[in-house]
């Protein structure tokens, strides 16, 4: 299952792509469309279109909105960079590092929930995080499970420089990599840790509820297209906590269809679900985004991120990118602000006047 993660070719194309596609002065629009791949805290985009809720909320407001699934997760964000898309589902450090490295001003719309537990640090055998020290560690590079790897790692005043090398492993072959002889460790996602974790042996070290509100899971659109266009904000915010709530009550007709088009079944999404802090309540939502450890987990991100040489395309320092937060301040760059955190729309949907 495809889920959160990119290449740095992936990244640099991004970034070409927007700088070098003509200027785009948004404006006033009736037809948008929005970007999805699959994940547990993602699978209600794809049950909106299905269910006709989105189509039910875009006519309230006199516009279309079609929700894509895109199959390959970086595919997804290096078309919403490249303007295909007015929106698409990402993660904060995947925003900060594509769409918003690359120049492409971004506002987090709806803050959908945060990884608590569904990413982890797996050790074959018995250990803890200092075993991992000479140890080569799998993975795939550049992404959510290696930024956890190095939380981690620090946690226990390590670097991956005390490691015998980070291996690029592909999401879908983790599982046979685990299995082999060669495979000391890996760190990657559910519901491939649900998997590795039911083999003989298998030592969570260490695992996203660590670093809670870390990996944060997102939808995210285009900053101006939003400004030119709020009903589209109004629509899709709308929509999508008219899912939560059906969630939240734990409606299984509609939990079913989700599993059941992310590959698993009811109890297994369940399972995932357990692992995610879902932002059922719009509430809980701005609460957090107007948190004070956002702008903390903000600047370890954008660390990590130039750290791996990810942060934009030469980007001089961490500050390279302006991040805004819901009450104005900035962290990072004041005069290259390109990935905002704005609760309007998830305020309104507190306040019941959507």
């Amino acid at each position: 299952m495809k889920k959160r993660h990119f290449l740095k070719t992936a990244i640099l194309a991004s970034t070409i792509l927007a700088s070098t596609a003509a200027p785009v002065i948004a404006q006033e629009k009736t037809e948008f469309r929005v970007a999805w791949s699959i994940y547990v805290g993602w699978m209600p985009w794809g049950y909106l279109e299905d269910s006709g809720i989105m189509d039910k909320w875009a006519d309230k407001y006199g516009i279309d909105v079609e929700i894509v699934q895109i199959n390959d997760y970086v595919e997804s964000i290096n078309q919403y960079t490249a303007g295909a898309f007015d929106g698409v589902s990402a993660t904060n450090m995947d925003t900060l590092s594509i769409p918003s490295g690359g120049g492409v001003d971004t506002t987090a719309l709806i803050v959908g929930d945060f990884s608590n537990g569904n990413d982890a640090v797996i050790l074959k055998g018995e250990g803890d995080l200092a075993s991992l020290a000479g140890a080569p560690v799998n993975l795939v590079e550049l992404s959510v499970s290696h930024y956890l790897l190095a939380r981690a790692l620090d946690s226990a005043g390590l670097s991956e420089a005390d490691l015998d090398g980070v291996i690029n492993t592909s999401d879908a072959d983790m599982i046979a990599a685990y299995a082999t002889d060669d495979v000391q460790a890996v760190v990657t996602w559910n519901p491939l840790v649900s998997a590795i974790m039911e083999e003989p042996g298998a030592n969570k070290l260490f695992d996203s509820s660590d670093i809670p509100g870390e990996i944060i899971d997102l939808m995210v659109v285009n900053t101006e297209t939003l400004a030119a266009n709020p009903d589209f904000g109004k629509a899709m915010v709308g929509a999508w906590y008219e899912v939560m709530g059906l969630m939240a009550a734990g409606d299984e007709e509609v939990l079913t269809a989700m599993a059941e088009a992310s590959g698993t079944d009811l109890d297994g999404y369940k399972a995932q679900l357990a692992s995610t802090q879902m932002f059922y309540d719009p509430a809980e939502a701005v609460s957090f985004t107007q948190g004070a450890d956002l702008p903390e987990t903000m600047t370890n991100v954008a660390a990590f991120l130039l750290d791996k040489g990810i942060l934009g395309e030469g980007a001089p320092s961490p500050d390279f990118v302006g991040v805004e937060y819901p009450d104005g301040s900035v962290t990072g760059d004041p005069n290259n602000v390109t990935f905002r955190y704005d609760t309007t729309y998830m305020q309104m949907a507190a306040d019941g006047a959507l």
